[in-house]
């Protein structure tokens, strides 16, 4: 991977009911450039540059704001200004002085409506004090202090108006002890661990919709996918709601599930189905479920890649077994359990359970790049028919903008 590319990693945030309100925007370059970058002004550039102008803010972040990390020298320099400022959090690194002089330049841009977060906190000094009156969100490391020391630090920063983001919540627990000392964002992987109930099943219209996904993201013949609609009441309502749309200009009503299919057609069919599939196990709405945007990102992500590594037959899988790599987490339940109830291939399986095989590689990929893990990310790619990191980040725009559409 030649020195001056990047791969783009995008952490979601989320609000006290887990809705999704934000991403945090990671870039890492190659593990040589990582060890040997003196100039932190001209690679955050090189960020902002391939987030706001060869991505474009909408395909990167959709409708939500995006945290960007700033450096000493970024914070000083104008390029800032450039950014569009109702869409940008500029999160200052714990590696800036707060000199008087940096101090100064925060008031300056908070004047100039910039919201500003400061990043790794898990304390507070004298500096941070005199900064804080310019400051919008304190995000604290939730992972170097104990639950005594996180709600001592909460209480410090009680007088002040800023919004608390716990980042590094890895489990339900600490999402809930964070929530509960009043934090309102949150950011950690707690929202994809699986909090497994014992004895819980998937009630028979969940089953259904499973399988209905599976059928309407393949080949199927038509008759076996109209029985398959049938068995679903909500999906065959939204089908024929859309069919009679003014969108469809259709003359007369639309009453057979099969001529709704043909109307429709299988791609936003199974877009349906994945938003029910989302939505009817969250209490917030589709577009804001973090579970079914990364769902989402993956599918598309892996269905790319297997093209572009030399396996179009596997894009179909790819894109299930993306799809699917979060259904445990969703459902609640062990994926090997859930996969029982499916007409899954091995190679699938092997991957959804093991992370084996080529569909296990491309889920590892997808993964690593979810938490901007640079050293997985390159051994991946190594075994891949792919070293070209614009490619790669021209597939994940792609993913990104396709799920920001559902």
């Amino acid at each position: 991977m030649p020195a001056n590319q990047f791969f783009l990693g995008r952490q979601p945030i989320v609000g006290r009911d887990q809705e999704l309100v934000a991403y945090e925007l990671l870039f890492r370059s190659n593990l040589e450039n990582q060890a040997t970058i003196f100039d932190d002004v001209a690679a955050s550039t090189a960020v902002i540059k391939h987030t706001f102008s060869d991505l474009g803010v909408d395909q990167a972040l959709g409708d939500k704001s995006g945290y960007i990390n700033i450096s000493e020298g970024l914070l000083s320099s104008d390029v800032i200004e450039a950014l569009p400022k109702d869409r940008v959090v500029l999160e200052i690194l714990e590696t800036v002085g707060l000199t008087d002089d940096i101090i100064a330049r925060c008031k300056y841009l908070s004047e100039a409506g910039f919201r500003l977060a400061l990043d790794d906190i898990v304390g507070l000094d004298d500096r941070q004090r005199a900064v804080l009156p310019h400051i919008a969100i304190i995000k604290v490391d939730r992972q170097h202090l104990s639950n005594e020391d996180l709600a001592g630090l909460v209480q410090k920063y009680a007088p002040y108006s800023l919004t608390l983001l716990a980042e590094k919540v890895e489990t339900q627990d600490q999402y809930q002890y964070c929530r509960s000392l009043g934090f309102s964002l949150f950011q950690g992987y707690f929202f994809a661990k699986p909090t497994i109930i014992t004895g819980r099943s998937l009630q028979p219209s969940t089953t259904m919709l499973l399988k209905l996904f599976c059928l309407t993201a393949r080949d199927t013949e038509l008759d076996d996918l109209e029985d398959a609609v049938k068995q679903v009441p909500e999906v065959a309502l939204a089908l024929l709601r859309t069919a009679n749309s003014v969108a469809f200009g259709v003359t007369g009503k639309v009453t057979s599930v099969r001529r709704a299919i043909f109307l429709v057609g299988r791609i936003q069919l199974n877009r349906m189905v994945q938003i029910l599939m989302f939505a009817m196990n969250s209490n917030t709405t589709a577009t804001a479920n973090p579970l079914l945007q990364c769902a989402a990102v993956r599918g598309r992500l892996m269905e790319g890649l297997a093209v572009t590594t030399g396996r179009p037959d596997l894009k179909d899988r790819a894109f299930i077994a993306g799809m699917l790599s979060l259904i445990d987490v969703l459902f609640q339940q062990p994926m090997s359990e859930i996969i029982e109830q499916l007409n899954l291939d091995e190679l699938t399986q092997d991957a959804l359970l093991n992370r084996r095989g080529e569909l296990g590689a491309l889920l590892r990929l997808v993964e690593a790049i979810e938490q901007s893990d640079q050293e997985p990310v390159l051994r991946v790619i190594e075994k891949l028919v792919m070293t070209d990191a614009a490619k790669l980040n021209q597939l994940h725009v792609d993913a990104l903008r396709w799920a920001n559409t559902l």
